[in-house]
């Protein structure tokens, strides 16, 4: 029985060897050698300025444009101006403004609260674990202005006080495992986290 001798044929630019009955294309690199590339990267060889083996060695180059002969004419009279057209502008629609309700502006400010704290980097590194939470942001009757952040996942939450007043705004009130065992109140989900941790408001 006879051994065959073939080389398995490997290209030059993802370094894969080629499968049996998968045919190679041979290029130049640099007009020295040739060398072997797969049917898949032959777009890619040809951007990098590879030469095809049978192609010219000199790329064509396109005919240059055909220069307007001057008259003397066109030389000695002055030039006309070219008058100036403003460009069509698309009309500005302004969109209907909508005053914030005190509990809207209120959920708002709580929002941007905690997004600039602490907490927020806290719910990031939690979500790349256990994956997007439900969130929602409730404010509280009575006379301080306080809002609660609600954050949970199927097997942990966090719940925070948001003190719009407050030097240190944002704290950490509560934590659990069972979502269960939250208000119903607090479960009213009108709110998301991003990638980032940040809490946007729906």
């Amino acid at each position: 029985m006879r051994t065959s001798n073939l080389r398995p044929t490997t290209c030059a630019l993802c370094e894969r060897t080629l499968l049996m009955g998968e045919r190679s294309t041979r290029f130049t690199p640099d007009g020295n050698g040739l060398v072997d590339v797969c049917p898949l990267c032959q777009e890619t060889a040809l951007e990098q300025g590879w030469i095809r083996e049978g192609s010219p060695s000199v790329p064509t180059m396109r005919p240059e444009r055909r220069r307007r002969r001057l008259s003397l004419a066109a030389i000695f009279e002055p030039r006309r101006p070219v008058p100036h057209r403003p460009a069509p502008q698309a009309p500005v629609v302004e969109a209907p403004h909508r005053r914030l309700s005190r509990t809207e502006a209120a959920v708002a400010e709580a929002a941007e609260l905690f997004n600039a704290s602490p907490c927020r980097r806290t719910v990031a590194g939690i979500a790349k674990s256990l994956g997007a939470p439900e969130a929602s942001i409730v404010q509280l009757s009575g006379v301080n202005k306080e809002v609660v952040v609600t954050i949970a996942w199927e097997i942990s939450w966090y719940q925070y006080r948001v003190s719009l007043d407050s030097i240190q705004p944002v704290r950490l009130a509560e934590r659990g495992l069972e979502p269960d065992e939250l208000d119903s109140s607090f479960t009213r989900w009108n709110a998301h986290i991003d990638a980032e941790g940040r809490l946007i408001p729906t």
